[in-house]
């Protein structure tokens, strides 16, 4: 393992990583940086762990727009019954679902913190 120094939102950060890792970290942390910065740049947010949460679901929304196995994969949303493997035909309907389930959550999670101005 080694450590590399990132700056996200202006703030540096020493994280570990593995030694042929570095490059995909940079990528991960220029994805965070940017995905924090817009929210912030934004307006609506200020404290920094509420930009970092918000980030957050965005990244992994859009991750699971990318890959459908990704979202909720630790629920019982499109599993088999009882089980925890998803099921392969369940899953066009099932992403639909968690499409409009995520878009509700980051909708409820944006109005919650629009008027929350008494944050740093």
């Amino acid at each position: 393992m080694k450590q590399v120094e990132v700056q996200i939102m202006s703030q540096t950060y020493l994280l570990a990583c593995p030694v042929d890792g570095e490059e995909a970290l940079r990528e991960a942390v220029a994805k965070v940086d940017a995905a924090m910065c817009r929210i912030r740049d934004a307006g609506k947010v200020k404290a920094r762990d509420r930009i970092a949460v918000l980030a957050a679901l965005n990244i992994a929304f859009d991750a699971s727009h990318r890959d459908p196995s990704l979202a909720f994969r630790n629920s019982s949303f499109g599993t088999a019954e009882g089980g925890d493997t998803p099921t392969a035909d369940a899953a066009p309907a099932l992403s639909a679902e968690a499409d409009e389930a995520l878009r509700r959550l980051i909708a409820r999670i944006d109005g919650a913190l629009a008027a929350d101005d008494r944050l740093l």
